[in-house]
């Protein structure tokens, strides 16, 4: 909320519930591979999750479909947690798991959560298997499929692999990047200007010495000019170079540098032009100040 999103929804679960479950299919000694099938439910859909927890788990279909089946009881809370209470009827794990959603729930509220901001999701499943009760994941309601934005969980034996005091904790992580995304996306952040007008792509890590050199050479020239920081895919670069608004883009891939010439695309007009690559840039240049100056190209 202080970041300025209204809508997102706390979608919360526990682990006891699905090692409770999992216990009743008598698949408690492939747990693990089974909730990390089950932690790809969102983006990779139920056919390919029932797919895995067959293959790397030796789960029948069947049970890979009741699985699913739990992870699909819908309703409000209390519907979902009344029905999951059916479906684990005599398994102590999974009643106990219950419970701490139950009381869960009654602390979200008394401590100010709006009771519509929690949702019981039943397949939340988290991958990592030290989680050992309450696990969540935090989607926004306007873009769910940039996935989780806040995740995390309790773990009480994860201390163990350092000490050997027992030292219950709880954890989470924020998805900085995606939210970020999400803020320029839903326009809730100025477009962030370039400091540099020219923008030089790079492909190639052993090449980065004569990217820099082309940086070095325009920046002699009084233009200012930044090197993206890791080789990525062209389009993934321009679409970072579009969204801090640099004007001209310099690309030198592996075939540039075989036929010695440099792209030199003019990013406000979506023209573009070749020059030789030269050991002072003198060409690059030149047509760089001729679109930085509104010329034709």
């Amino acid at each position: 909320s202080a970041l300025g999103f209204s809508k997102f929804s706390i979608r919360l679960n526990n682990r006891q519930v699905l090692n409770g479950f999992l216990e009743l299919l008598g698949l408690a000694d492939r747990s693990t591979a089974v909730l990390r099938a089950l932690d790809k439910l969102a983006k990779a859909g139920p056919k390919h999750v029932v797919a895995e927890m067959m293959e790397t788990a030796g789960a029948t279909q069947q049970q890979a479909e009741e699985i699913l089946q739990l992870g699909k009881i819908s309703g409000g809370n209390q519907q979902v947690l009344a029905e999951a209470k059916q479906m684990l009827r005599g398994n102590r794990q999974g009643l106990a798991g219950i419970e701490q959603l139950e009381q869960m729930l009654a602390a979200l509220g008394a401590a100010g959560v709006p009771e519509a901001r929690v949702r019981i999701d039943l397949s939340i499943a988290r991958g990592l298997d030290y989680y050992t009760g309450t696990v969540y994941e935090t989607y926004l309601d306007d873009l769910p499929g940039i996935g989780s934005v806040c995740s995390g969980g309790r773990y009480d034996n994860l201390a163990e692999i350092f000490t050997d005091v027992q030292l219950p904790g709880v954890g989470a992580s924020l998805g900085l990047d995606r939210l970020l995304a999400a803020m320029e996306e839903l326009g809730m952040v100025q477009k962030v200007s370039a400091t540099a007008p020219v923008f030089i792509a790079f492909f190639d890590g052993q090449r980065l010495p004569e990217y820099l050199r082309l940086a070095a050479a325009l920046r002699s020239a009084g233009i200012g000019a930044e090197v993206f920081p890791e080789p990525k895919k062209l389009s993934q670069q321009l679409k970072y170079a579009d969204r801090r608004g640099f004007r001209v883009a310099l690309i030198v891939g592996e075939e540039e540098f075989r036929a010695g010439l440099c792209r030199i695309k003019d990013l406000q007009h979506a023209t573009q032009q070749d020059a030789p690559l030269e050991p002072h840039a003198q060409q690059i240049i030149a047509a760089v100040r001729q679109i930085l100056a509104g010329g034709p190209t």
